[in-house]
């Protein structure tokens, strides 16, 4: 499965919860809000001022080498 832009971060999240570290250590404290959930990555990093690219570039890195 690969993450993209429109991605909610529920659904990330649901996908692999090995996500939630990295959006942690991304500045993304708020993985838990139940607003965040329904929020795509591409809008969670715009309201983070967050390079939305480089942030999925880890993550799908992440989901390739878990398989």
């Amino acid at each position: 499965m690969k993450i993209t832009k429109d991605t909610k971060i529920g659904e990330a999240i649901a996908i692999d919860a090995g996500i939630i570290p990295i959006l942690m250590s991304a500045g993304m404290h708020c993985v838990g809000c139940p607003s965040s959930a329904g929020e795509s990555l591409e809008e969670a990093c715009m309201v983070h001022g967050m390079n939305c690219d480089d942030l999925l570039e880890d993550i799908n890195t992440y989901l390739e080498s878990v398989g």
